[in-house]
């Protein structure tokens, strides 16, 4: 499986996420079927063309739109928004 297959299979599962859920790293990772992939995870979303919802200015205010809060430190409570998917 290439990188543009599986940057694509993390897509897929970015695009289930609820509005006003969010999933981490890991949990999108294992979701696509590639457990223990949480950092390439990252770099697929970092590699998002620009102008899409990758951007970190754009996404954070689309989280916020949705309800999403982030404390002083930058984070966003887990235990409160955090998708349940399994």
């Amino acid at each position: 499986m290439g990188r543009a297959d599986t940057y694509q299979r993390f897509y897929r599962v970015v695009r289930r996420i609820p509005r006003g859920r969010v999933a981490t790293y890991g949990q999108v990772a294992r979701l696509a079927g590639l457990a223990g992939h949480a950092r390439q995870v990252g770099y697929a979303l970092h590699a998002l063309p620009d102008g899409s919802d990758g951007w970190e200015g754009l996404q954070r205010s689309l989280l916020e739109a949705e309800g999403i809060c982030f404390d002083d430190r930058q984070r966003v409570a887990l235990s409160r928004f955090a998708w349940r998917k399994h």
